[in-house]
């Protein structure tokens, strides 16, 4: 045993060793994160620079970092080298972008696969697909409507998640997008995703081009390791901080953020 572990660190002190420890621990484990856009404030902020827990979701089939190129095929036909749990409702997900495999963006999950949901005036109708009785047992009814002969809750996450608001700048004049503001019902096909930024009216996401299917599932935010603004200055509140206690610290005045124009 003694020679073993003699052995081993010497592999581990090498550079091939160091190579492949960190290789495997990308691939297997964490891989680095900057958030590139402000489509999740006050939640995630432009630069705050995170781990991604690789294995939340299953493991994804391998990939060298900055090149993407697969190390190994896609043995399963669902980008998963071992298949694992599925993103629930109200989890913020890593995934690759649909229609362009090599981008990294970062949601929040508000539907899964046989879900129907639309949006009226920003509002948020979900019908989740266990049905009238698990919304009457699973929500408050405040929060839910009748619509036909199916119960609706409206803007489910926004109490659990106060990062998640609307820009009152962004007003249906006819020169705003449709989708910010009313969406006809869809359901969300199986082992597919609805995913939507909590910059409800500054983020590019499932409204204008589809659902994400489980594929392209990446992993889930673990820890902020490094954040600055704008000004390039150090967001200490923000270091080794969960995105759970991130959410626990955001107070009322931190939901109305710098807005921009356009979509991100």
């Amino acid at each position: 045993m003694k020679n073993f572990l003699n052995k081993l660190y010497d592999f581990s002190s090498s550079w091939t060793g160091t190579v492949v420890i960190v290789l495997f621990i990308i691939f297997f484990i964490a891989q680095a994160f900057v958030i590139p856009s402000g489509s999740m404030i006050s939640t995630l902020r432009v630069g705050d620079m995170l781990f991604v827990k690789k294995f939340a979701y299953g493991i994804p089939t391998p990939r060298i970092p900055w090149i993407e190129v697969k190390v190994l095929p896609d043995f399963n036909g669902n980008g998963h080298l071992i298949e694992g749990d599925r993103p629930q409702r109200g989890d913020i997900v890593v995934f690759r972008y649909p229609h362009e495999e090599d981008k990294h963006f970062v949601k929040r999950c508000v539907a899964v696969g046989g879900d129907t949901i639309f949006l009226k005036d920003k509002e948020l109708y979900i019908h989740p697909k266990e049905g009238n009785e698990y919304i009457k047992a699973n929500y408050d009814a405040s929060k839910i409507v009748e619509i036909g002969d199916k119960l609706w809750v409206v803007n489910p996450y926004k109490e659990a998640h106060p990062g998640i608001h609307n820009d009152p700048n962004v007003v249906d004049n006819g020169l705003q997008p449709r989708q910010f503001f009313d969406m006809f019902p869809i359901t969300i096909p199986d082992d597919e995703y609805f995913m939507m930024g909590d910059n409800r009216d500054h983020s590019n996401d499932s409204r204008f081009w589809g659902t994400v299917p489980y594929k392209y599932i990446v992993g889930k935010p673990w820890f902020i390791y490094f954040s600055w603004n704008e000004n390039y200055e150090i967001q200490w509140n923000r270091m080794f901080k969960s995105v759970e206690t991130i959410e626990k610290s955001i107070k009322a005045d931190d939901k109305i953020p710098n807005y921009k124009e356009g979509i991100y």
